[in-house]
């Protein structure tokens, strides 16, 4: 009894807002677990026929979207209609954010019909967009068919070259990579036409080989090693903080 009491006790307190000292709703607890997961990315979690964003990401959804923002249990909250994911997907992503798109895996028919009607909906992230990874052809066509009103150009403009690069270097011995000189690997995909560009090469402690190749490209998007030699991330930093 005492055992069952406790168990009760942990459980209320997870559930419970401790700057409010109200209790989450379902939906509330879900998206707290989704965030854990996806910190550095802003939600959009489906509702019904629309979805919404909460919290932080709710702010930053009124602010790039223009749309409204209100507070609703212990989230602030905003939402869209559910025709225009894509637009506002685009928008947010091209402002610089990285975008999840949680959807529902059950219909709300099969789950009137089912045994489980009345909890809450199953959610799972379906999509991660950022700046190289935005393609509009694999949704362009649904987006059209739920709302002919939709400008076309609304989804079908990309950047130019929205190239994602990935850097790698390998210092052959000790006295080479004292010096600064290194072997550096490089990768460049475009996810829009599938177009891969790569090369490796030599290049001295002042990286000119590396600066005039990032500087052609002009990736969106860079992925680094976990370890990079100073030279390297010092150019990095010098041509992203442009």
């Amino acid at each position: 009894s005492l055992k069952s009491c406790e168990s009760t006790q942990n459980t209320s307190d997870t559930n419970l807002n401790k700057r409010t000292k109200s209790i989450y709703t379902p939906l509330e607890l879900q998206f707290i677990e989704m965030k854990k997961k996806y910190k550095d990315a802003v939600l959009c979690v489906e509702c019904g026929y629309k979805y919404r964003f909460f919290g932080d990401d709710a702010e930053i959804a009124a602010k790039e979207l223009n749309i409204y923002c209100h507070q609703d249990h212990n989230f602030m909250t905003a939402s869209i209609p559910s025709h225009r994911l894509f637009v506002h997907v685009r928008r947010l992503v091209a402002s610089g954010y990285k975008v999840g798109v949680i959807k529902q895996m059950e219909t709300a028919a099969l789950k009137a019909a089912g045994e489980n009607k009345s909890s809450l909906f199953s959610r799972k992230l379906t999509a991660l967009y950022t700046k190289s990874t935005l393609i509009g052809e694999d949704i362009l066509s649904k987006e059209i068919c739920l709302d002919d009103s939709l400008d076309v150009e609304e989804v079908t403009t990309d950047v130019p070259d929205n190239y994602l690069l990935c850097i790698s270097e390998n210092g052959e011995n000790l006295k080479d990579r004292k010096k600064g000189d290194i072997v550096l690997g490089i990768m460049a995909i475009q996810p829009t036409t599938g177009e891969v560009i790569f090369d490796s090469f030599r290049d001295c402690a002042s990286r000119l080989e590396l600066e005039s190749r990032v500087l052609r490209l002009q990736p969106v998007e860079i992925i680094l090693p976990s370890s990079l030699s100073d030279q390297s991330e010092k150019l990095v930093n010098s041509i992203t903080s442009m």
